[in-house]
């Protein structure tokens, strides 16, 4: 499949990511480079130049910059996002999101401001795959 025509964002991540996993909690600051799976628990901020994935497990408190972010869990804190920005069915967000582009999937919830750097023209998002659980 080529990257032109995946759907999501996850059809496009590549090489193995940093877990971080259900029984984990870190706090303080992150930095690095490359994809971060989160399904653990999170206190702090976070530099990443990659893609930070938050499971639906996932539990973050602080602030996320990353070039793409992709939250399935909660956070409590602002998303910035150099890139795009998924928000699936699952996720809650008390913070302000901001990215090149926001998808948001019917049954989020957010509350706070999203701002858009990208297209003025909003894009909707329809989750068209079933849960594999």
């Amino acid at each position: 499949m080529s990257d032109t025509k995946s759907r999501r964002l996850t059809d496009r991540s590549s090489g193995p990511a940093t877990l971080i996993s259900e029984a984990c909690k870190v706090t303080g600051k992150m930095s690095g480079r490359g994809n971060f799976m989160i399904s653990g628990e999170v206190e702090g901020d976070c530099d990443i130049d990659g893609t930070v994935t938050l499971a639906k497990s996932g539990r973050w408190k602080g602030t996320i910059k990353a070039n793409t972010v992709i939250i399935a869990g909660t956070i409590e804190g602002d998303i910035d996002a150099a890139g795009h920005v998924e928000i699936t069915d699952s996720a809650k967000i008390a913070g302000t999101v901001h990215g090149e582009a926001i998808a948001v999937a019917e049954g989020a919830v957010v509350q706070g401001v999203m701002k858009t750097t990208g297209r003025a023209e909003p894009v909707e998002f329809v989750e068209k795959r079933q849960d594999r659980d």
